[in-house]
């Protein structure tokens, strides 16, 4: 949990008269049910102070910030949050709010902020993005909500049910490597309580991923992130979700550096980012066109690899089942067990005694 913190942490450079009138408002939220009211917005729609804001955040997608120094400021003695580092530019923060005392959101910051409402309904509240006219909707479960770097986002909610949701943070400089030939930037539009089916899917599974955390799971966290990522600038950039077919997979010479690389770090995570690099293809191609040459995502197949060596130490009798699972990559003897189990139907010492 989180102390209140919306009226006294402004930023420096917000202007000043909507500091003062959002401070003035916010008392009496319960009475007027909006923070919005009165020339609040003015500020945010033209004039001197946005064109200034403007050439300022400009410069946010030009230079890498650090995700973790940023965070939206959460107003509320029942909401719990847990952040998570996905992979390099990328955190996401799970949200949830019980009972039905009011909460806010607040943030600003030189990075892209997507906001995932898996569930939720108010009674009364608002959701401003600067740019755009504010929303009073009330039922908000399974809508987005894109905040670019730089523009101020505020929300608040007298909730009438459970509310969930997930906060994910994009560094703008990340998210300017191609994905294809064609994309060399992304210029992100502020939107608000919009609907996308692959978006919202991919990041639903994210979300509900980060409920069961484990070294196998991570490579599939780190995956989903950068998907996730791509399917956010392919929504912005207005292309098909369809992707083209890849018909033959990874080329020779692509399989042999990528197996090679693998069987070389069995026992340590492999990232999907590197193994990508490795193959001159964007992540998202990437585990497509392994799939199609493997039969397997990449995390599986490192998993495989981890087992068939493993087998082969199991047979020579010369080390312990502990220590060919630390050999392997697995830190804790029963992880080991498990996914050994998990592969082959017996347990490494089962296996081990059925060779005679």
């Amino acid at each position: 949990m989180r102390e209140a913190m919306l009226t006294n942490s402004a930023s420096s450079d917000i202007d000043a008269r909507a500091i003062t009138a959002f401070a003035a408002n916010a008392p009496r939220l319960e009475q007027t049910g909006s923070f919005l009211s009165g020339d609040w917005r003015a500020p945010f729609n033209g004039r001197k102070a946005q064109r200034a804001r403007s050439a300022e955040y400009a410069q946010f997608g030009r230079r890498t910030v650090d995700v973790a120094d940023y965070r939206v400021e959460i107003s509320s003695a029942n909401a719990v949050s847990n952040r998570t580092a996905i992979s390099d530019g990328i955190v996401v923060e799970v949200v949830q709010a019980a009972g039905h005392d009011k909460f806010e959101f607040r943030f600003r910051a030189p990075m892209h902020l997507l906001v995932v409402y898996e569930q939720g309904a108010r009674r009364d509240g608002d959701t401003f993005v600067e740019g755009l006219s504010p929303s009073k909707l009330r039922d908000f479960g399974r809508k987005l909500t894109l905040v670019p770097a730089g523009r101020e986002y505020l929300e608040w909610h007298a909730p009438r049910t459970f509310a969930r949701l997930m906060f994910v943070y994009f560094d703008p400089a990340k998210l300017q490597v191609p994905f294809n030939a064609d994309t060399t930037d992304v210029p992100f539009a502020a939107k608000l309580f919009f609907e996308d089916a692959t978006l919202l899917g991919t990041a639903l599974k994210l979300m509900r991923s980060l409920e069961s955390p484990s070294l196998e799971n991570r490579r599939y966290l780190e995956a989903l992130g950068i998907v996730l990522a791509h399917e956010l600038v392919r929504f912005h950039n207005g292309t098909p979700s369809a992707e083209p077919q890849l018909r033959g997979g990874l080329a020779a010479w692509q399989e042999r550096i990528v197996m090679a690389h693998i069987d070389a770090h069995l026992g340590e995570p492999v990232p999907l980012a590197a193994l990508a690099q490795l193959a001159r293809l964007s992540p998202y191609y990437f585990c497509r066109a392994f799939k199609l040459s493997f039969g397997v995502p990449p995390h599986r197949y490192h998993i495989s690899r981890r087992i068939e060596h493993a087998k082969g130490l199991l047979a020579t009798r010369a080390h312990s089942v502990t220590d060919i699972g630390l050999t392997v990559g697995y830190s804790e003897t029963s992880s080991f067990t498990a996914a050994f189990r998990k592969a082959t139907g017996l347990t490494p010492s089962a296996y081990q005694r059925s060779l005679g």
